[in-house]
């Protein structure tokens, strides 16, 4: 009976698999089921893994022991508490990323969400709320769909913390951080969040965890962890789905 109850469960995404094979969230390879890397694509990602510096989350070539700090940490800590990342930003990765966030293959979303709650185990248990980067008006009506929205509810999904996806507001439109210096990136998104005030409640006093998806130089992330603790958070941590390396 219970094998009877599985397979009936099971039914409607078998069935949609026979219609539409699910293929690699990356190359586009046929796969054995949804939102999976065929076997080529999973070895190209370069996950990370401890040793990490305690705070950024860089990872080391050695173990340094417990609590140890990257230069660029001790020389002038961040204004998160800590950050984490589930791989490195690569040419792999990269071409993961992209169709995630602007060739509509949403699909990802639970696997992305899986990966980040291993990746950031120990942040989330001492998250109260979840909150993603925000996207400007004029800037999710053109793409649909904030990307890092989806990984903050996948995330919510995987740990049963609760997320408020409209906690930050992106206030003025910003151009695009692509080719920016990181001067420029500092410049480019200071002043541009904001707490939505009908959620200013939620935050006073409560851990936030800031999901986004990729970590470049970090100007983003500091400007919403600025606004957040200026709003009352006690502390924000940062959790991304891939972050670029000083030596990329």
């Amino acid at each position: 009976m219970l094998q009877a109850t599985e397979l009936w469960r099971k039914l409607p995404q078998l069935a949609l698999n026979a219609v539409l094979p699910p293929r690699c969230l990356s190359c586009g390879a046929l796969v054995e089921r949804s939102g999976a890397l065929c076997g080529t694509c999973w070895a190209e990602i370069a996950f990370l893994a401890p040793p990490l510096c305690a705070c950024c989350g860089l990872p080391f070539e050695y173990d340094l022991g417990p609590g140890a700090l990257c230069g660029a940490c001790t020389h002038e800590p961040p204004r998160f508490t800590r950050a984490r990342a589930v791989m490195r930003y690569n040419e792999a990765s990269k071409r993961l990323i992209l169709g995630f966030k602007h060739g509509d293959r949403s699909e990802g979303a639970p696997a992305f969400g899986a990966w980040l709650a291993r990746a950031g185990a120990e942040l989330i248990e001492a998250a109260e709320v979840i909150a993603p980067v925000p996207l400007h008006r004029w800037r999710l009506l053109a793409r649909r769909y904030n990307q890092a929205a989806l990984l903050a509810h996948a995330v919510g999904r995987e740990s049963g913390r609760p997320v408020i996806s409209d906690l930050l507001v992106r206030r003025r439109f910003t151009p695009s951080q692509g080719r920016l210096s990181r001067a420029a990136r500092r410049r480019n998104v200071a002043g541009a969040f904001a707490v939505k005030p009908a959620r200013a409640a939620c935050l006073a006093g409560r851990r936030v965890l800031l999901v986004d998806d990729v970590l470049t130089t970090g100007a983003t992330v500091a400007a919403c962890t600025r606004t957040l603790r200026r709003g009352g958070a006690a502390a924000v941590d940062v959790l991304v789905l891939a972050r670029v390396l000083r030596a990329d």
